[in-house]
């Protein structure tokens, strides 16, 4: 005889439900905030410290490419520890270390702080889809989910958008530590408001064991082809978003101030992250992701003209687009992965910020080889491959 499980789970209108939502959006906001704090300040730095623009760089894929390497062990401690706790002192820890860093004397001391923020931080990503994931009724997961990426992308533009607008009226040092105020400010909501777990079972947690989990879900063409669009997709998002300031200072002529409010453009994705669950609901996952690096590619395409209008409305689209892709592969790893699922979203999010910090700092080479419109080219190449492995794995769950 075959017993039925019925689903469990927080459902929308639970008071513990509202609560979770507000609390991993908090979460969202506080460690995204923290991640991309030095981004919208890349071209000030590099006149301030007398460094190259890739070097500038690395001062967010020090932070990406140390959280890439970490967020599997802190998803394998969730295990034993539990996830809410991993999710309170990853926050915490990250958010005073952020305070940090305007005491830095010069640029290696600030890419090491960014690097030990980025081992710090790496504990929300690392459990927060699968808290999600265990806590939320199957049928609210999907709308739950949205809600994290677009605390996720508003604390990105935060922490953008905050140092850059002060830069009007103090110097980068200043505008960091006001940022970093927000982000722990943010974090300790977050504490405040998490409600306990329901769902979570501590397990016993061993090498052998863990591997073997994690090559399993490298045998899963559906887990594998997710790991795929992680890493390629995040790699040319943060490779644009990482260099298309200067663009906008050298061929457009901005001050660096008013291109920090280009970085408005991740409301786009605030809005495309909530809608896709109900957009994937009704057209299938596989479409909302093909359709995602479709446009991706369009908009890409278009950051390469040279009517200000045009490009910025290709960054518009080319944000909406990755952040609405991202938020339906987030959501389907939970349910691809029928066992192991802080390991499958753990490996999710490595291949995620391994795309960040690999190709985001790769591409300041080709950034400063090439001319902007060869520069998008490159970063066109990729995109087709994301296009290419969506398509596929429609086809697989056709």
């Amino acid at each position: 005889m075959i017993t039925m499980t019925t689903p469990t789970g927080l459902r929308r209108g639970d008071r513990d439900y509202r609560r979770a939502v507000l609390a991993l959006l908090a979460a969202g906001l506080a460690t995204f905030n923290t991640l991309y704090a030095t981004q919208a300040l890349l071209p000030v730095l590099v006149e301030d410290l007398d460094i190259t623009p890739t070097e500038a760089a690395l001062t967010v894929s020090a932070a990406t490419g140390l959280l890439a390497v970490c967020v599997v062990p802190m998803s394998i401690l969730s295990e034993r520890f539990g996830r809410g706790r991993v999710l309170v002192l990853s926050a915490i820890t990250a958010t005073i270390v952020g305070l940090l860093l305007p005491l830095a004397p010069n640029a290696a001391a600030l890419i090491a702080l960014r690097a030990l923020q980025g081992i710090a931080v790496a504990g929300v990503p690392a459990v927060a889809m699968t808290w999600l994931a265990e806590e939320i009724h199957p049928l609210d997961l999907g709308r739950a989910m949205g809600i994290y990426i677009a605390g996720t992308t508003v604390g990105g533009l935060t922490g953008r958008l905050i140092p850059a607008g002060l830069l009007e009226i103090t110097d980068w040092r200043m505008a960091l530590l006001a940022s970093s105020t927000v982000a722990l400010l943010t974090a300790l909501l977050m504490w405040f408001l998490l409600p306990a777990q329901q769902n979570f079972t501590p397990k016993h947690i061993g090498p052998r064991t863990e591997l073997a989990a994690m090559l399993g879900h490298l045998r899963n063409p559906r887990l594998l082809g997710l790991f795929i669009i992680a890493f390629v997709g995040m790699g040319v998002f943060v490779s644009l978003y990482n260099f298309f300031g200067f663009r906008m200072v050298e061929h457009f002529g901005l001050s660096p101030a008013l291109v920090g409010v280009v970085f408005l453009m991740y409301l786009s994705g605030t809005w495309s992250s909530t809608r896709a669950g109900a957009l994937a609901e009704r057209y299938g996952r596989s479409t909302v992701l093909s359709a995602g690096a479709a446009l991706m590619l369009a908009g890409l395409l278009a950051t390469a003209a040279d009517w200000l209008p045009a490009a910025l409305a290709g960054l518009f689209l080319f944000t909406a687009a990755f952040f609405a892709m991202h938020s339906t592969a987030s959501s389907w790893i939970g349910l691809a992965a029928t066992d192991h699922r802080a390991e499958a979203s753990s490996m999710y999010l490595f291949s995620y910020y391994a795309g960040s910090s690999l190709v985001g700092g790769a591409t300041g080479l080709v950034f400063m080889a090439l001319s902007w419109a060869g520069f998008v080219l490159v970063l066109a190449v990729g995109l087709l491959v994301v296009v290419a492995v969506a398509t596929v794995l429609g086809r697989r769950t056709s």
